[in-house]
Order: C-alpha cells, then sequence, then structure tokens
C-alpha cells in the first residue's frame, strides 16, 4: 500500500443482480474498471449526469458496497459519506443520531456526547435537537449532517450533493468550511452538478459516463470538455 494516497480505486466494476432467486435474469454493470488516487489533503470532484454512477461510487468508497471486481486501497482509518438519503435512524432525535453516525466513523460514544453542542451549534439546529429526525427537512438533515463531519473531522469525507440544498447562508457557511478543510490538510470526494463549485473547490477531478471513467485529470482542463458536452446535449 502506497500511504502517499489517502484512497485508490483500483480497477472497481460492481454489477447489481436483476431479481431475486428464481426470478433473477443476469446483472446490470453499474462502474465498469474505475481507477484513480486520491492524495491526503487533496479535494477530488466527481462529475457526470444521472445514471453515471457517482453516488454507487462513493458507496464503494465507503465500504458500503463490495466492488464486484478491483479493490479500494484505504491508508486511512475513518471514512464518513454524506448522502440526503443515507445515515440517520428518523426514529432518534439529533443528539442520538451524532453519536450513532459518529460511533460509525469510529468516535467514541463519549467523544460524540462531547461534541453534541458544538455539533448542533453549527448546524444551527439547538432548538430542534429533542425532535425525531423523521420531522426534519432535507436541508435540516443536510446541515445536521455536514455539521457531524466538520466537527468530528474523519480522515476522508465523501460529500454526495450535499450542498445542492438548504438555504443560501447555510451553503455559503459550508463552502466556507470547506476551504478551511482544504487548507487543513482534510482529504474530500465532491461529488455535485454544480460546475462553479467544482471549479472553486476541486484539484482535480473525474469525469464518469455510463460507469466508465470518461476523463479524469486537473480540474480546468475536464471541467472545460465536461461543460461542453453538457453544452452540446
Amino acid at each position: 500500500m502506497n500511504d502517499t494516497y489517502a484512497l485508490t480505486a483500483d480497477g472497481l466494476s460492481l454489477s447489481f443482480r436483476n431479481g431475486l432467486g428464481l426470478f433473477s435474469r443476469g446483472s446490470t454493470g453499474v462502474l465498469h474498471d474505475v481507477s484513480f488516487s486520491i492524495g491526503h489533503g487533496e479535494t477530488f470532484g466527481v462529475v457526470g449526469g444521472n445514471g453515471a454512477g457517482k453516488s454507487t461510487l462513493l458507496k464503494v468508497l465507503a465500504g458500503i458496497y463490495q466492488p464486484t471486481r478491483g479493490r479500494v486501497r484505504r491508508s486511512v482509518s475513518n471514512i464518513s459519506l454524506l448522502n440526503l438519503q443515507l445515515g440517520f435512524d428518523d426514529n432518534l432525535d439529533a443528539r442520538d443520531n451524532i453519536v450513532l453516525s459518529g460511533m460509525f466513523m469510529g468516535m467514541t460514544r463519549k467523544r460524540m456526547r462531547e461534541l453534541c453542542a458544538e455539533i448542533l451549534d453549527y448546524a444551527e439546529l439547538a432548538d430542534a435537537a429533542s425532535q425525531p429526525v423523521r420531522g426534519y427537512s432535507t436541508g435540516m438533515r443536510a446541515r445536521l449532517g455536514f455539521a457531524i463531519s466538520k466537527c468530528a473531522r474523519p480522515d476522508v469525507i465523501l460529500l454526495d450533493e450535499v450542498l445542492s440544498v438548504g438555504d443560501g447562508h447555510f451553503r455559503e457557511k459550508a463552502e466556507a468550511t470547506m476551504r478551511e478543510m482544504m487548507a487543513g490538510n482534510q482529504t474530500v470526494v465532491f461529488v455535485s452538478h454544480d460546475s462553479s463549485r467544482i471549479r472553486e473547490l476541486c484539484s482535480r477531478v473525474c469525469w464518469l459516463k455510463d460507469g466508465r471513467v470518461q476523463m479524469l485529470g486537473p480540474t480546468s482542463e475536464i471541467m472545460d470538455a465536461y461543460d461542453e458536452f453538457i453544452l452540446r446535449k
């Protein structure tokens, strides 16, 4: 393992079976031979159209899905995936979800309880801390998830479109925090449809198309090609 890199995707392919048991009819490939390396402290962007495999790729990097072929090499201890469809128990309140999320990242229950006030303050959710999360809006969930990762500081943060929701005030706050993380050597993998944010925040970009790496390289080069492709569609 080369410790120069926080994460290395080595020929990742992933297929899902169509149907179950007797009704299974082959499989559908979602990722096809995806390879790249992400350095410690790098902010790495992933772009592509709907169905390109971006969210699935993050789940493989996080260890939620196991690849059909290839592997993920990690030289880090804990990874946090922020995805609006994952991560919270709707029946628990914010404090309990903070503790649970932190423990999934390898933090202790005691440490997460100590961080609760800081997390709720950053997320601007102190007044809603005792409510079950099922009553939270999409924006409130995004704020809570981002605040947990900001305060718990996992080795790698995987952000799946979480800056695309919520009010403008919190988006600006989260982007400022991301810049601080980047300056402080935080490793971030950032999925977004927002070309301007990718250009501003990321040093390199992987463009996925139909589950394959279409282009990989410096942000300006990849995003110029990607934006031109989008305009031609």
